[in-house]
């Protein structure tokens, strides 16, 4: 009975920060790698379709994926904003296989090397594979942007202030 009475006393008491903070990041890293289950089951899905894509579309989808892998990586190891993760989930998990699954529903003729079908597919993995890579630079940026930060915040924790008594 006790028991129950001081359980119920800290039922709705807010985690400790560690705790809080500990389970943010497994949530991350979770993220991280439900984001490269995504990757390889594209991944997957394109090898699968293989036969069915002119040479073109399947170069496109390899170099789009070595790019996002590269991202993905990135991501896992440096951190990125929430945009960038939105943005890079949906890419792997939306802005490829939408299309790529639109592509292959058309007839065959349609899906041949010249067709328009593979233009506008090739028209639109370029300017995926644009936007990986500029949403790689932004996460390298980032990285670059937190450590001058932290070194600037260093500088101005440890350097030697100016107010000093008597030339000491």
């Amino acid at each position: 009975m006790i028991g129950k009475i001081v359980g119920s006393l800290f039922k709705n008491a807010p985690a400790p920060p560690g705790v809080v903070a500990a389970s943010h990041e497994a949530e991350v890293e979770s993220e991280d790698a439900q984001t490269a289950r995504a990757l390889d089951a594209l991944r997957s899905e394109v090898r699968r379709a293989g036969a069915q894509l002119p040479a073109l579309i399947s170069s496109q989808l390899r170099q789009v994926d070595d790019v996002l892998r590269t991202v993905v990586a990135a991501v896992a190891d440096q951190g990125a904003s929430t945009e960038q993760r939105v943005l890079l989930s949906a890419i792997i998990c939306s802005y490829i296989p939408t299309p790529l699954h639109a592509f292959l529903a058309l007839s065959d003729k349609e899906r041949g090397a010249d067709s328009r079908g593979t233009q506008l597919l090739a028209e639109q993995l370029t300017t995926l594979e644009a936007i990986s890579r500029d949403l790689l630079n932004q996460v390298r940026v980032g990285a670059i942007a937190e450590l001058s930060t932290h070194g600037r915040f260093l500088n101005d924790k440890f350097a030697p202030s100016s107010l000093t008594l008597d030339g000491r």
